[in-house]
């Protein structure tokens, strides 16, 4: 039994009585989540698992082998039972016949389809040969780190030998499909005592009769592999050793916060960017490595990594010691325009007749010595994923060159991979991005009605949302909603008092260190107070002053700041008031901090117009649904000046409207929605009313 007190290994999870009564294709789901949901097994999305299961024919009604495999685009780790592709296996035995050799493997895969069991909609995965040939009823597809680092030695074959003795057999690289899966078959077939294969650069098979020792036997090879790697690792030095020193934590977030909008905008040219830092022990060990930019530049082994990270990496030119940051941002253009035209190189020389057009060829991965890991993709949750994909090559170099010398994939076969037809074809089978896909919105007021509004309204349309407040307990309650609803890789918080000049600034600082820099900023925090002039004190001018005027100013001169930064444009929404336009009687504190908001808007626009930055406003009325500015004393307030209940109140303003509607926070939501949108994108200084109609507010 492996050693529990070495967490590099893996502590076997199979439950009989949790197993206990479940169907065959059960037990390949609780297998697939047991292997998938350990890192140290494969990473999200990678590796596949099946089973040859007896089903009733739905015509025939006769019992047929069907194979259950982990589905096109799938996680074995979070899949579900309709995850799985189901195929006839005789019929996926009859295709062999129409195998054309290594020249028309594409055309193999048209052919899947067509064995499909039950009509199951699920698509079938290039990998599904590799598990339908092999003459056993279970088969585990994994790229587990400790067996890649074999896999990616110059000597693996010899190192398999030596590790696993008989028990494993190995493969020389080869590209995923129907060759792979006869050669897999024949390897099976033809040494009956092994358990398994090692593919070059690429991960392990492993195959056995039932469930529950197909489990078993993947985890029992990882832990032999991890076990062999720590005892020759002993003593060795990691990547040469280190050059230099991490910063403090703290400094690296600083450095990060400054560095991650220069790069957005940089690198934003083709689609836009959002960014993921990391900077885990592992990775801060190998960029602060002398090793660093030589075995960076071999790119990685396995093409479940380099598919998520591109080729290789780009390491900046950052010295911790002497802080030479504003040096290296002067020179990142240059940096990265090297990068892309090394890229263009590699397409070039790799390309064939029929190859997709090049892609994007700025960089994905981003390492920075004595600071850590960027990485920068579509969205957040592709940045994140791409960054734990290279944390799994870091492992696997680190393992692989102090055991013998670490091969990253030859580039021919990397670009294979990386611009297979195959590949392309799911790429555009992929859906059509959302409206707000890549962009970052700060919304100030983030705990409140409207501000949950906008944020539910901006998410939903593909956004990365950053909510303020000096609520710490609505901001969780908000962020545990929206993370259920979206996903946490799109929602995120900071607790800000908008007239805290400090906080505002630590504030942008986080959103750049969290997702990459800043595209809107929903100025909205608010306030409400309700006297007449002569019983106005002089704090209750400056509470409302300080939240709506001097507030706003802070937060739009930080995103202002921010969106020149990264020459990328933005939006900045105030969100008003009607009192903005049209004072009332008794709030002249109110209103006249309402209306110093547009009049700074329109400023804003003025300013912000020859760099692309847009300013507008959107003017609520009477949104008294989810307020919190109605929820206290302004409510008895303004129901006091008009001499009414405040249980009539949202009655009277539905009357006073010309459209005889109430107004609520999704409604103003949408009005925010417009002018953050590309379909405003002609539009800047307005005002916008969401008021259901108020004639004194009609504007001039």
């Amino acid at each position: 039994m492996p050693d529990s007190d070495n967490n590099k290994l893996i502590a076997p999870r199979w439950d009989d009585s949790a197993a206990a009564g479940m169907s065959e294709p059960e037990l390949l789901k609780y297998r697939s989540n047991l292997l998938g949901s350990d890192p140290k097994v494969t990473n999200y999305g990678g590796g596949n698992t099946s089973a040859k299961v007896l089903s009733i024919d739905p015509i025939t009604k006769q019992s047929v082998e069907v194979l259950w495999v982990k589905g096109s685009g799938g996680d074995i780790g979070s899949i579900e039972l309709e995850g799985f592709s189901t195929l006839y296996l005789e019929k996926l035995q009859q295709i062999k016949e129409l195998y054309r050799g290594d020249q028309f493997e594409d055309e193999m895969v048209a052919y899947l389809p067509h064995c499909t069991f039950n009509l199951n909609s699920r698509a079938a995965s290039i990998d599904t040969p590799l598990h339908a040939y092999v003459p056993y009823k279970h088969v585990d597809h994994l790229h587990p780190d400790a067996v890649i680092a074999i896999a990616a030695c110059q000597n693996s074959k010899a190192i398999t030998e030596q590790v696993f003795g008989g028990d494993i057999g190995w493969l020389a690289w080869r590209k995923p499909g129907f060759e792979l899966g006869l050669e897999l078959s024949n390897i099976a077939s033809q040494y009956p005592h092994l358990k398994g294969v090692i593919l070059e650069a690429h991960g392990l098979f492993t195959w056995a009769d039932d469930a529950k020792s197909c489990y078993q036997l993947s985890v029992d090879i990882i832990n032999r592999a991890q076990q062999w790697l720590d005892t020759e690792m002993t003593g060795k030095e990691i990547f040469g050793g280190a050059r230099l020193d991490s910063l403090s934590s703290e400094a690296r977030r600083t450095v990060v916060a400054q560095l991650m909008p220069v790069i957005r905008g940089k690198s934003s040219a083709v689609q836009r960017q959002i960014g993921h830092f990391n900077d885990a022990p592992q990775i801060l060990e190998f960029v602060n490595s002398y090793q660093l930019t030589e075995l960076a530049a071999l790119g990685t082994s396995c093409p479940d990594h380099f598919l998520r990270t591109k080729i290789k990496p780009i390491v900046l030119d950052y010295e911790p010691k002497r802080d030479n940051l504003a040096q290296l941002i002067e020179g990142l253009e240059q940096q990265l325009s090297d990068y892309r035209a090394d890229y263009a190189a590699y397409y070039e020389r790799c390309k064939h007749t029929d190859s997709p057009a090049m892609r994007d060829a700025n960089p994905v991965v981003y390492l920075i010595p004595g600071v850590g890991m960027l990485t920068f993709a579509k969205d957040k949750a592709t940045a994140r994923i791409a960054g734990e994909f290279y944390l799994n090559a870091i492992n696997v170099m680190r393992d692989a060159n102090g055991v013998d010398k670490y091969c990253g994939l030859p580039e021919q076969e990397a670009f294979n991979i990386e611009y297979w037809l195959l590949e392309e074809a799911k790429l555009q089978r992929m859906p059509k991005a959302k409206s707000l896909a890549g962009r970052i919105a700060l919304i100030t007021g983030g705990a409140g009605g409207i501000g949950r509004a906008t944020a539910d309204k901006l998410l939903s349309q593909g956004a990365c949302v950053v909510l303020t407040d000096i609520d710490q307990q609505g901001l969780h309650d908000s962020v545990a909603h929206f993370s259920k609803r979206y996903s946490a890789d799109v929602i995120s918080s900071f607790t800000m008092d908008v007239t805290d000049e400090q906080q505002v600034l630590d504030a942008f600082s986080y959103t750049s260190w969290c997702f990459g820099g800043i595209d809107i900023l929903v100025s909205n925090a608010g306030i409400a107070s309700s006297s007449p002039l002569e019983e106005t004190s002089l704090a209750d001018w400056n509470f409302n002053q300080g939240i709506l005027s001097t507030g706003y100013f802070l937060v739009s001169r930080s995103a202002y700041r921010l969106m020149k930064v990264q020459q990328m444009g933005g939006s900045i929404v105030f969100v008003a008031s009607k009192n903005g336009l049209v004072p009332s009687a008794n709030a002249a504190a109110y209103c006249t901090a309402k209306a110093a908001e547009i009049q700074l808007a329109r400023c804003i626009a003025l300013e912000g117009a020859p760099h692309g930055i847009r300013t507008n406003v959107v003017n609520p009325d009477a949104v008294l649904r989810g307020s919190k500015i109605w929820s206290g004393k302004w409510k008895e307030e303004r129901a006091s000046a008009y001499k009414m209940s405040t249980d009539d109140l949202e009655e009277h303003y539905r009357q006073r409207s010309l459209l005889k509607l109430n107004v609520f926070p999704e409604d103003i939501a949408e009005g925010v929605y417009f002018f953050v949108g590309d379909s405003s994108a002609k539009s800047t200084g307005n005002v916008l009313n969401v008021d259901a109609g108020h004639a004194p507010s009609f504007t001039r």
